[in-house]
């Protein structure tokens, strides 16, 4: 098969690529901005691992252009389309909006467009846990309704999931959206809070814990992630046609975590621990001194936990990377890369 992947030099894209081309004989093009929303030269270093594989092709190009996206599917006539490219981040969206809607909105429309037009057997594309806004029932069940997003990131996540059933219901396009519940593991995005955290101690600098550290996130290691992706990739809703003689639209939604919420004390706690075991901190470090308790941030939520029950039952999913876990591959990592 022939499998596009947007965001291909992103974190869990490139993880993603780099799993297929281990296991399958398909042939994988990436596509990526590179922007520098982070530093760029993390998402070349993400490359270098995927251009030695014969069946990999890079494009550098944006999915906001139009004509450039047109031309690749009418080149490649893709069997499958993942969808990852996105201007990720809830905090920047509130600074930075333009590039939200370019990306998420307008980049997301011409996916569907050429899927359309070129009907791959599936798409499948990145939603996100904060479509929930606010939500106070836990843990987030697909079912719950998702209309009251606390950020524009949210807000265009939500209309990814819109988009692709009008798509789905007009054109008969089977797509699945995945909500992923934060990321993380090793070559991950600095913006996230185990990263910057790390890059602020050894500053010695101190991080800030919102909410007053009464927070907690459904980490899910970015394997588990991508063993997820590669389930759903390969079962593409099936196509039926209502009364109407209309589709009944091939749509599916699942959350993708952990189901299981980690308080933030705890997991600063274990990233400490972990980053002294593996030399990115001197043993004496006074972690202590270093930690500020602060008000919830404008945009956050202050729980995240993921109902997976539809995705296990489907696909048979389920994480398997506990948190200290991932924490140490990150931290040994984190030693090999910066020092």
């Amino acid at each position: 098969m022939k499998i596009l992947v947007t965001g291909a030099a992103g974190f869990i894209g490139s993880f993603l690529c780099e799993k297929l081309l281990l296991t399958t004989k398909d042939e994988v093009i990436g596509l990526d901005n590179l922007n520098d929303y982070y530093e760029v030269s993390l998402k070349e270093e993400r490359l270098k691992k995927l251009t030695k594989f014969e069946k990999f092709t890079f494009i550098k190009g944006d999915i906001s252009d139009k004509k450039m996206v047109d031309s690749l599917f009418e080149k490649y006539h893709f069997d499958i389309v993942v969808n990852l490219a996105a201007q990720a981040g809830v905090r920047y969206s509130i600074d930075h909006p333009d590039v939200y809607i370019s990306s998420n909105i307008i980049g997301f429309y011409n996916i569907l467009e050429a899927c359309r037009y070129h009907m791959p057997q599936h798409l499948v594309y990145a939603s996100s846990s904060s479509v929930y806004g606010g939500n106070t029932k836990v843990p987030f069940s697909t079912d719950d309704k998702v209309d009251n997003p606390v950020s524009l990131y949210a807000a265009t996540k939500k209309s990814n999931e819109l988009l692709a059933h009008a798509y789905s219901k007009l054109y008969n396009i089977p797509t699945t959206g995945l909500r992923f519940f934060t990321v993380y593991g090793p070559m991950g995005r600095p913006d996230m809070a185990y990263f910057s955290f790390t890059n602020k101690l050894i500053k010695g600098e101190t991080i800030e814990i919102f909410n007053f550290g009464n927070c907690k996130r459904d980490f899910t290691y970015v394997d588990d992630i991508v063993n997820g992706i590669i389930k759903v990739m390969n079962k593409a809703p099936i196509k039926k046609d209502g009364e109407d003689g209309l589709p009944i639209p091939p749509y599916k939604i699942y959350n993708i975590g952990n189901n299981n919420p980690e308080n933030l004390l705890d997991f600063v706690q274990i990233l400490s621990e972990e980053l002294v075991r593996a030399g990115v901190l001197p043993k004496d470090y006074d972690f202590a001194s270093h930690k500020k308790l602060v008000p919830m941030q404008k945009g956050d939520v202050p729980i995240t936990y993921a109902d997976t029950s539809d995705l296990e039952r489907d696909f048979g999913y389920k994480p398997s990377t506990s948190l200290r876990e991932g924490l140490r591959k990150f931290a040994e990592w984190y030693k090999s890369y910066y020092k």
